[in-house]
């Protein structure tokens, strides 16, 4: 995290912007890019003044919105097939399993997947072209997007750019105890939602495989 916001001090802030947008849009396409670590450095470095937090949460949120609209037409034209060469490419991140887990989100929240998928990482890659190949309809994906992208960009950026205001009077004012307790919280806390987040993703069966059937895109549709 330090070796990217150093690298983000390095370009001008419309640079910054820019490259923001740019990597959230790309892995809201599909492409396994690091979206939220760059939306993290690029919130924290607003908190030294570098840059503005509003063009930050403008950047991310354009970003979010334009790639998942463009994942949704690619997945849509591609289908399935897409899906599978997809998961050949970018086995880790788009592999059999990961599809089976954010179709079971599909078929378990609807179109709700897509707005909160956009705070989970497995389906903010897989969000668009998923909701595309399932066939859900663009009126209510693009109403899912556009508020999930909005709330994810801004809510993440204003929310850590003050933790960032913050931190950084307590580095004056408080013992290094304090600030190492605080982290450790935010960790735990960290630690226990990714648990539970878990605990809702189906379990594969032998042939790698969700337990609960796959939706299909009538079936996703209807929701």
């Amino acid at each position: 995290m330090v070796d990217v916001q150093q690298w983000l001090t390095a370009m001008p802030p419309v640079a910054v912007y820019l490259l923001v947008g740019t990597v959230i849009g790309l892995e809201s396409m599909g492409i396994p890019l690091p979206g939220e670590i760059t939306l993290v450095s690029a919130a924290l470095l607003a908190a030294t003044g570098f840059v503005e937090p509003e063009w930050v949460a403008i950047a991310a949120a354009t970003g979010a919105i334009l790639g998942d609209s463009v994942g949704y037409a690619v997945g849509r034209r591609g289908g399935r097939p897409l899906l599978a060469r997809l998961g050949r490419r970018f086995p880790k991140h788009l592999g059999p399993t990961q599809v089976d887990r954010a179709e079971f989100m599909f078929a378990k929240y609807g179109v709700w997947a897509v707005f909160f998928g956009r705070f989970v990482a497995l389906l903010r890659i897989l969000a668009g072209p998923l909701a595309g190949a399932l066939h859900v309809p663009y009126r209510r994906f693009l109403i899912a997007n556009a508020t999930g992208g909005l709330a994810w960009a801004f809510g993440t950026t204003y929310l850590l750019y003050h933790l960032g205001r913050v931190a950084e009077h307590w580095l004056k004012s408080v013992s290094w105890v304090g600030l190492l307790l605080a982290v450790a919280g935010g960790l735990g806390t960290t630690w226990w939602l990714r648990r539970r987040a878990a605990r809702l993703a189906p379990t594969p069966d032998p042939d790698g495989r969700a337990a609960d059937d796959a939706v299909t895109g009538d079936s996703v549709a209807t929701h």
